[in-house]
C-alpha cells in the first residue's frame, strides 16, 4: 500500500502525545528555534506534553497542517513542518519546516517539503506555495533554491532576531513549476 504522506526518506504524520519529548528537545536548541520562527521562553515538560496532546486532537482546519516528520529508516521524529496562510480563494499557502540539529543534512527537509507540496498541489488544488527565509540562513536558502523555488523579493529589516533586524527572503513556487521538477509522469 502506498501513501501520499511517504517520501523517499520521511513520513509526514500527525503529532502524537508521546512526541512531546522530541519537540521539547528541539525547542531547547535556540538556533533551530530562531531559524524556524523565533526563540521562545523556556517551556516545561508539562507544557510541552499539553501542547502535543492538543496537536494530537486538533484536527485539520482550513488546510493548516502541523505535522511531525519521521525518518523512515529509524522511525524517529526528526522535525516538523506546517502549512500556514492558506487561501483557497487565492490558491496560495506558505509553509514552515524545522529539523532537529542532530538530524540535519540528511535530506529530510527536502523530502518532507516535496511530500507536503505534492499533497497541497495535487490533493488540495493549491496553485502557489510561498516561503520566507531569514537572509542569514544559508542552509534554508539553498533548500528553497534546490527545490526550484524562485526568489521573489527581500523584506528588509523584517524580523528582530539574535539582537538585530534581519532581512526575510521571499520565495515562491507554482504547482506547474513543482510538477515539472518533481512529479514523475
Amino acid at each position: 500500500m502506498s501513501s501520499v504522506w511517504v517520501g523517499e526518506r520521511v513520513r509526514l504524520r500527525a503529532i502524537e502525545p508521546e512526541d512531546w519529548a522530541d519537540f521539547l528537545r528541539f525547542d531547547q536548541d535556540s538556533e533551530v528555534q530562531r531559524n524556524a520562527d523565533m526563540v521562545h521562553a523556556p517551556r516545561s515538560a508539562f507544557a510541552m506534553q499539553a501542547w502535543a496532546e492538543e496537536q494530537a486532537t486538533h484536527g485539520e482546519a482550513d488546510d493548516r497542517l502541523q505535522l511531525a516528520i519521521e525518518s523512515l529508516e529509524t522511525d524517529t521524529v526528526v522535525g516538523a513542518c506546517s502549512t500556514n496562510d492558506t487561501s483557497r480563494r487565492c490558491g496560495r499557502f506558505s509553509y514552515g519546516i524545522a529539523i532537529g540539529r542532530e538530524h540535519q543534512r540528511r535530506g529530510y527537509a527536502s523530502d518532507a517539503v516535496k511530500v507536503l507540496l505534492r499533497f497541497m498541489f495535487q490533493e488540495r488544488r493549491y496553485h502557489k506555495c510561498e516561503a520566507g527565509v531569514y537572509a542569514y540562513n544559508d542552509a534554508s536558502l539553498a533548500l528553497q533554491e534546490g527545490l526550484g523555488f524562485q526568489r521573489e523579493g527581500v523584506l528588509r529589516d523584517h524580523e528582530f532576531l539574535a539582537g538585530a533586524y534581519q532581512d526575510l527572503v521571499v520565495f515562491g513556487i507554482t504547482a506547474e513549476e513543482f510538477a515539472q521538477r518533481h512529479i514523475r509522469r
